[in-house]
């Protein structure tokens, strides 16, 4: 019975790694009008993690800046409708364009 309930475990655990790869194919597919994949897009967004953070966030630096520049819209918006980021908060997120004084709309949740 034991043998049985592991294997029934090792089957639900494949499951879900499998759901979550089929997903981020499906995101990175989305992300593709941006001209990188998802992953590569919170990449170079690392530099604004400080500034989105649920807990302290710190002004946006130039570094950060620059990569919501170089990134523009369609990435920062695939970043902020995509899969949930632990640790950043997506109202600080929608809030970068204006704060890097950015030339482009901001992101609306859900769009």
């Amino acid at each position: 019975m034991k043998k049985l309930w592991q294997e029934s475990y090792c089957w639900v655990w494949l499951m879900v790694l499998w759901l979550v790869v089929m997903a981020s194919l499906v995101w990175e597919s989305k992300a593709a009008p941006c001209g990188s994949t998802f992953v590569s897009t919170i990449i170079q967004l690392l530099p604004c993690r400080p500034a989105v953070s649920a807990f302290r966030p710190f002004p946006p630096t130039e570094a950060c800046c620059a990569a919501v520049r170089s990134l523009g819209q369609p990435c920062l918006c695939a970043v902020v409708n995509g899969p949930p980021i632990i640790g950043v908060d997506r109202n600080m997120a929608l809030q970068l364009p204006d704060k890097c004084t950015a030339n482009f709309e901001p992101c609306e949740l859900g769009k």
